[in-house]
């Protein structure tokens, strides 16, 4: 009986510490996915990709002293933000970037089917900046987020084109041709969004934003003049001339970033 009694003791201590070592195991289970996952001096590495878009625009304008016109407008920018970042807490991040910023623009216009006018123009801006992000949980798998970012840099633009005149008093092809020389850029950029966490290392940015752009630019410009059109230039002027613009926009992207535990 002694032995009976004995043996069910030993079995329940035993079952006691299992189960105990069992719970155990889930807590600690629990903790790890329940505590930040970020940590002072974690690091993240990525890219976002923001207002990537092409336009093709027509439009048929007909005016009773000129007759029809037709306009193609096409355009398209993509902005491009490598950045490396260092967290100083457990919600807060702040690190470097680069801007990578191309666009462009042609406009065509045609009467009768036939063009008259084309304006080209493209742009490259190349800078570095810096950036805070503080994301407002870090917990779970979507994780919101609020971001500002200022980066400077240099700015290249090449602009060319051609216009007609049919009067038969002064017919005449003008084509002209430009590039710019000492391009500054700067822009500040305020985000929210999310970023969905896939795993303990990899993260998708979803995000919408506010941007401010200064762009300064000096034009060397060549114009050419084929007076009664017969191919051959009659008069070339040459002009220089600056240029300064300001941007306001609303930005929407797309970013992949990677995180990486601090040592």
């Amino acid at each position: 009986m002694h032995m009976r009694v004995n043996g069910y003791i030993c079995f329940l201590q035993s079952s006691y510490m299992r189960i105990k070592t069992l719970i155990s195991t889930l807590l600690l289970f629990v903790s790890l996915f329940s505590n930040a996952q970020f940590q002072k001096g974690d690091r993240m590495a990525g890219a976002s990709i923001a207002s990537v878009f092409y336009n093709n625009t027509t439009a048929d304008v007909t005016i009773t002293s000129i007759g029809s016109t037709h306009s193609i407008n096409k355009n398209y920018a993509v902005n491009i933000n490598p950045q490396y970042g260092w967290f100083i807490s457990e919600k807060t991040a702040v690190g470097v970037l680069l801007n990578i910023n191309p666009s462009g623009q042609k406009v065509r216009y045609e009467e009768n089917g036939i063009a008259f006018q084309e304006d080209k123009t493209t742009t490259l801006n190349l800078g570095a900046g810096g950036f805070i992000r503080s994301y407002f949980s870090n917990k779970g798998s979507f994780l919101p987020f609020g971001q500002a970012v200022l980066n400077v840099g240099i700015s290249k633009q090449e602009t060319s084109g051609f216009f007609y005149s049919a009067d038969n008093s002064t017919s005449y092809k003008m084509t002209y041709a430009g590039k710019s020389s000492g391009g500054f850029y700067m822009n500040g950029t305020l985000l929210a969004g999310v970023t969905r966490k896939i795993n303990e290392t990899i993260g998708f940015d979803l995000y919408l934003g506010y941007n401010y752009s200064y762009t300064k630019n000096s034009f060397n410009r060549s114009t050419s003049y084929d007076e009664g059109i017969d191919g051959s230039i009659d008069n070339t002027l040459k002009s220089e001339s600056s240029s300064k613009y300001t941007n306001n926009g609303v930005l929407l992207g797309v970013g992949l970033q990677v995180f990486l535990k601090g040592k």
